[in-house]
């Protein structure tokens, strides 16, 4: 594969975890903690979506090789991960009188209950979505560029959607609000914003986010009860390398770290070509680097870079 094909496969990872990072990083600026459900809140979308899909898959005609049936599934699994979310915020994260950490770890205890009523539902092992897979669209395959209508699906939706969350939060009442909650949440209470409310509603675009991340996720690759929990660490290194709170950061951040994580093969193949030192050294390198260690690679370059900036890409005063 060249180096096309591996910046092509980025970019489609790359738009899952933007959509992951942007809900945790928004949750986080305005909820005020590290919510470590949202891995299973993705993969409550993801399953919502595949029960959804079983029943109306054969729906109409098809957009991207992909039936009408999977974009009513899609709107299904981000609407009840909001609902789950909210839920799980009106009756148990707000009684809390509690402080972040104590929210951080209730957060915990959450996605193992989520986890757990996913893998008694569903059982361990890992499923797909039923559609049938497409060959890559050979126009772009004299290029070393191996991508379906499937990926550019899961690229242009994901686009769709982060359009729409920037419109949202420059140019609505919503945005505005959510913005100065960001900012400062005691002026903004004090300046008669209802907080709650603007509070639910981030539970609600970023839970449904996350949703559209698993179920993307899910086309991707496959299903399984830990596919969001497996990709908890790599969302928040994203929003960390961002800036936390950030949420054009978290953006920046996803795509980096995605991106990062797909390219691995490619710089182990150019270490082995290489010749400036002995075999057996460029053998060493390239196993330090395979695809197995590509996730530690990319926390590796988040450490490097927060080392030169200490907030993030975006730093702090980004929202």
């Amino acid at each position: 594969m060249t180096v096309l094909g591996y910046l092509a496969d980025g970019l489609v990872f790359s738009s899952i975890i933007v959509l992951g990072s942007i809900g945790l990083s928004l949750v986080y600026s305005i909820a005020d903690f590290a919510n470590f459900a949202h891995g299973d809140t993705m993969t409550i979308g993801a399953y919502s979506a595949l029960v959804t899909f079983g029943a109306v898959g054969g729906l109409g005609g098809a957009v991207l090789g992909l039936p009408y049936g999977f974009f009513v599934a899609l709107v299904v699994g981000i609407a009840v991960a909001a609902v789950v979310a909210v839920g799980t915020e009106k009756l148990i994260y707000e009684p809390l009188d509690i402080d972040s950490i104590g929210l951080l770890i209730t957060s915990i205890g959450i996605a193992f209950i989520y986890r757990s009523v996913i893998q008694i539902r569903f059982g361990s092992d890992f499923t797909r979505f039923d559609i049938q897979p497409l060959r890559p669209i050979e126009a772009l395959l004299p290029y070393g560029i191996r991508v379906t209508l499937h990926d550019v699906a899961i690229v242009a939706s994901a686009a769709v959607l982060v359009v729409g969350l920037h419109v949202l939060l420059q140019y609505t009442d919503l945005g505005r609000k959510m913005r100065a909650m960001a900012d400062n949440p005691d002026l903004a209470r004090i300046s008669g914003i209802r907080t709650r409310r603007v509070t639910l509603w981030t539970w609600v675009i970023g839970a449904g986010l996350a949703g559209a991340g698993g179920v993307f996720l899910g086309l991707f690759n496959q299903l399984s009860p830990r596919m969001g929990f497996n990709l908890l660490l790599v969302i928040f290194a994203a929003v960390i390398l961002g800036g936390i709170g950030s949420v054009y950061g978290a953006m920046a951040g996803g795509f980096l770290i995605g991106m990062i994580n797909q390219l691995t093969p490619f710089f182990s193949n150019v270490v082995e070509a290489i010749p400036i030192w002995p075999g057996w050294l460029a053998a060493v390198i390239r196993g330090l680097i395979s695809i197995e260690y590509a996730n530690a690679i990319a926390f590796l370059i988040m450490v490097v870079v927060l080392l030169v900036r200490p907030n993030g890409i975006a730093g702090e005063s980004a929202s």
